[in-house]
Formats: C-alpha cells, sequence, structure tokens
C-alpha cells in the first residue's frame, strides 16, 4: 500500500492527531435512479479515510459527482455516497447541504468524526480553480490529503489549489496507483504487452507513442481499431472511424515498425447491422465485413491476442473489445480478459486502467483478474503518456515549501 512516487509526501507522515483533515477523494459513482449502480470507488477510499480515524483525525471528506456546471442539480448530491460511505466506514457520516457555507464551516468546526462536504462542482470556483474558493475550502481543516487519483489531471481547486494552503501528503489509493501505473513506465519486466481497446482512438495516441520504446508488442481491439486498420489501407463498412486522426495514425503505425514493435490489429470481428441488442450479426474476416460494422473483436483475433498475452510478464489494458455491454457483443472483451486472468496467476504483473476497463470486469465477475485495477480513467491515460498531472505536481511542490501552510 505504501509504495511512493519519488517526492511525494505520504500521508504516514502527516501529523494528523486531532486535526480536521480535508480529504479530497473522487466518489463519482454511477448513480441508477438514485442508487448507486458500482461502489468500487467509495470502497478505494475507504483504507486512506480509516486510517486517519484511527490516527485520531476528524475528517471533511469532499468530491465532485457527474457535471452540475456549477450549479446546484438536486439529482447529483451526494447523500447516497454519505450512506454507503458510512456503512462501509462502520461510523456515521454527516452530509452537508453546502460545500463552503454556513452549514459546512459549523460541522467542520465541530467534533463531529466525519463530515461529507456537498459536491464539489456545485460551486463554479471548483473548476475555475479560483483561489478565493480554494482558500473558504482550505479554511475548513487543519491538513490535507489528496486520494482522488481519478481526478488529479484535473487543474481544479480542490486537487491543485489545496496543497500550497495546507500541509498536505498523498492518500493511500493516489500514492498506491501512481507507484503502479510509473512501474509501467519505468523498468516494467519484459515481455510486456498493452492491449488497448475503447471507442476513440484519439484517446490513445499519446499512449501508444509514449509506449512505444518500451512494449514489445501492442493489441488493439475495440472501435479504435478501425481507424487504424483504414490507417493501413483496409476497408471497415459502417464501422466508427475517426477520419481527422488517420494521417496522424499512419505516423504512429510508421513509428512502430521503425521500432520493430508489432501492433496487432483484428483479422476478423462481429459484424453487426447496427450497435443495437438483438441487432442481426455474424462473425466474418475483416475483408468481408461489407456495409456492416464492426462491434466486436471475433475469435480469431481474441486467440492471436491471447497467444501474445501468454508471453507477458507485464500487461497494461486500457479498454474493452467491443460493446461489452451487450453480451453477444462481449465475447472479445471476455476472452481477453480470461487471457490477462491467466498472465496474473502465473505471476505476470498486469494493470487494467480505465473506467470502461473497470466495467468490463465487473460484469464479467473478474475483478480480482489482475495485479491492479486503476480507478483512474482519463489520469491513468495522461500518467501512461507520461505527463504530469496537476493533482501530482501540487502535491510534490508543496513538499519543497516545508512547515504548514496555514
Amino acid at each position: 500500500m505504501n509504495g511512493v512516487h519519488s517526492g511525494l509526501p505520504i500521508l504516514d507522515d502527516l501529523d494528523a492527531e486531532g486535526q480536521r483533515v480535508v480529504v479530497r477523494c473522487d466518489l463519482n459513482v454511477p448513480l441508477a435512479n438514485g442508487a448507486i449502480a458500482d461502489d468500487l470507488r467509495i470502497r478505494a477510499a475507504v483504507p486512506t479515510l480509516r486510517a486517519l480515524l484511527e490516527r485520531g483525525a476528524r475528517l471533511a471528506v469532499c468530491s465532485h459527482l457527474g457535471r452540475p456546471k456549477g450549479k446546484v442539480v438536486e439529482d447529483l448530491r451526494l447523500a447516497p455516497v454519505g450512506q454507503r460511505l458510512s456503512e462501509l466506514l462502520g461510523t456515521a457520516v454527516t452530509e452537508t447541504r453546502d460545500v463552503v457555507g454556513e452549514e459546512a464551516a459549523t460541522a467542520c468546526e465541530s467534533d463531529i468524526q466525519v463530515v461529507l462536504l456537498e459536491n464539489l462542482r456545485f460551486e463554479p470556483g471548483e473548476e475555475e480553480n479560483d483561489p478565493a474558493f480554494a482558500d473558504e475550502l482550505a479554511s475548513l481543516g487543519d491538513r490535507y490529503v489528496n486520494d482522488a487519483f481519478g481526478a488529479s489531471h484535473r487543474a481544479h481547486a480542490s486537487i491543485a489549489g489545496l496543497p500550497a494552503r495546507l500541509a498536505c501528503a498523498a492518500g493511500y489509493l493516489l500514492a498506491d496507483e501512481v507507484a503502479k501505473l510509473e512501474r509501467l513506465l519505468h523498468g516494467a519486466e519484459r515481455p510486456y504487452v498493452a492491449v488497448l481497446g475503447g471507442a476513440k482512438v484519439s484517446d490513445k495516441l499519446g499512449v501508444i507513442a509514449n509506449l512505444l520504446d518500451r512494449v514489445d508488442a501492442i493489441c488493439v481491439g475495440g472501435a479504435m481499431a478501425f481507424t487504424l486498420l483504414v490507417a493501413t489501407g483496409q476497408k471497415v463498412g459502417r464501422s466508427l472511424v475517426e477520419e481527422d486522426r488517420v494521417e496522424e495514425v499512419k505516423g504512429v503505425l510508421e513509428e512502430a515498425a521503425r521500432r520493430d514493435v508489432p501492433i496487432l490489429l483484428p483479422v476478423d470481428v462481429v459484424a453487426a447491422d447496427s450497435p443495437e441488442v438483438g441487432s442481426p450479426h455474424k462473425v466474418v474476416p475483416l475483408k468481408r465485413i461489407r456495409d456492416r460494422m464492426g462491434v466486436d473483436i471475433g475469435p480469431r483475433s481474441a486467440e492471436q491476442f491471447a497467444e501474445v498475452i501468454s508471453t507477458a510478464k507485464t500487461v497494461l489494458w486500457n479498454g474493452p473489445m467491443g460493446i461489452f455491454e451487450i453480451d453477444d457483443y462481449s465475447h472479445g472483451t471476455s476472452a481477453v480478459a480470461s487471457a490477462i486472468a491467466a498472465a496474473t496467476r502465473r505471476g505476470a504483473f498486469t494493470v487494467a486502467g480505465g473506467g470502461d476497463s473497470a466495467a468490463a470486469l465487473n460484469r464479467l465477475g473478474m475483478t480480482d483478474a489482475v495485479s491492479h485495477l486503476s480507478t483512474g480513467g482519463g489520469a491513468s491515460l495522461e500518467l501512461l503518456e507520461g505527463r504530469d498531472l496537476p493533482g501530482i505536481r501540487a502535491l510534490r511542490e508543496a513538499t519543497t515549501m516545508g512547515g504548514d501552510r496555514r
């Protein structure tokens, strides 16, 4: 749990006893009819919160939920999150109806052990990284802990503004995420295979470029594969293609060839009339896709990907192989997940990143199939691109300032 990014202040060194600690968590969970559909992110926040409580701290937990864009949206209040958090912590959680107003201030000044502030994004100052809002948020506590890895690529007030205002540390989740993902960038054991999927190649081009001198092979499935296939001159029917990225993709493929890194693309697909449940579909070789659309990789492609994965000592998986939410289009994702699970069992270091990969593993009942399941979508991608995340940078720079900045 304590593998830590070099230069990050660590939770175990933070003087928290008797202090009110503002803890930025990523509790942005999916809701269905007001109920939590998947509590992975809430469960992931518990170890840090429990550790602080055991050390005599009082907590002011804060998070965003959805995209209310600076306005109060009743359906995006954190009440369901507070209820689940209370169950997981085994202690009362007091929810405030404001973020930095009178109710929040009164609760944070009291002896209440766990205060859950209202949705940060109800305040326009959060996403604007407004210094005045950051001052108000900092005034609610004595210390600050960032445990919101999934939001640390955002230069928002609660992420980038607070480390300069309060003595701070990285929470266990954030430190662990950074350590595991950096292991994929520095000194990963070879052979190292990346498996990339999902809808948009534009989301992954930076990752591919940054991994080319680190990996031994890249397997590409999902809708993003069709843009790569078009770049190689293949016809892909009505499959999703980012036409404006084809030339850029050609450059990436040429660079991969220069570095002798094979990029495996689907040789067969599940071709459907439409991406809907019950649409007529069948497995065809890629050249026979005709006027249909690819909605999953085919069994031959899955077999080829699995064979490459079977040789790996390190595997990164980001993005499903098809529309896994529909059972008929989920077989490619399931096959790849099984191959990665087998690699994990034989001792390979395997990481699944991105919300869709986590959702796919959850749907398949295989969340224990990987060595590390990242809670961060965009944050993990940006870190794997080699970018310096605003939240990580703010914590690291705070350590050079010394002392309590209050």
